[in-house]
């Protein structure tokens, strides 16, 4: 289910709006890791630091998605959209996921705006991945006794990744939790069961 067997074309082909996201999320780490001012100066343009939100830099929102604070930051989180993501995008379609992902990703951040407090700031596309588990776990409440499997897999990686948020140092713990309920409740949404066509 969750094991990728699809070649590099079929991958593209398939899943066109999560190899989007990759190409766009590698390519913003790519230019803005350049060791020249431009590069350094759109990163810190984009990070979200509350502060300057409240100024009436609204962008910093949205943008914060889309930055890495480093390699292991940006593989972690591209490694959990090149797994999981393939799977929504089949199953809830194309614009659905987009708008889980984005969602998810925007209320992330919005919710670290108003509850982590004046100087806190952040980067990283977690909300957005944190959404997938949301809405992977939605569809496990509509599916638990006709897919059994699903709930074995995804319950305990939705576990984990809540624990390891909370021991790990460093980690937007808001913004795991908020891209987490609000992708769950968007899957609420698109899950219900006379809305599910099928499953393979």
């Amino acid at each position: 289910m969750f094991i990728r067997t699809e070649s590099f074309s079929q991958y593209i082909r398939l899943y066109p709006f999560v190899t989007a996201l990759l190409a766009i999320n590698v390519l913003v780490y790519i230019v803005t890791g350049l060791p020249i001012h431009a590069s350094q100066k759109l990163y810190y343009s984009g990070i979200g630091i509350n502060y300057l939100i409240s100024d009436g830099e609204w962008w910093r929102l949205i943008t914060p998605m889309f930055l890495h604070a480093g390699l292991m930051h940006l593989l972690f989180n591209m490694f959990s959209l090149f797994i999981f993501g393939p799977e929504l995008e089949r199953v809830a379609g194309k614009a659905r996921f987009l708008t889980i992902y984005l969602l998810s990703g925007l209320f992330a951040n919005v919710a670290s705006f108003f509850l982590g407090g004046w100087d806190f700031s952040h980067v990283g596309a977690s909300g957005a991945i944190f959404g997938i588990f949301g809405a992977f776990g939605a569809l496990v409440h509509y599916t638990k006794k006709a897919f059994p499997q699903l709930r074995q897999i995804i319950l305990p990686i939705i576990v984990i990744s809540v624990i390891m948020t909370f021991l790990q140092p460093g980690v937007n713990v808001i913004g795991h939790i908020a891209g987490l309920i609000v992708g769950f409740i968007i899957g609420l949404s698109y899950f219900h069961p006379k809305r599910i066509i099928s499953w393979r």
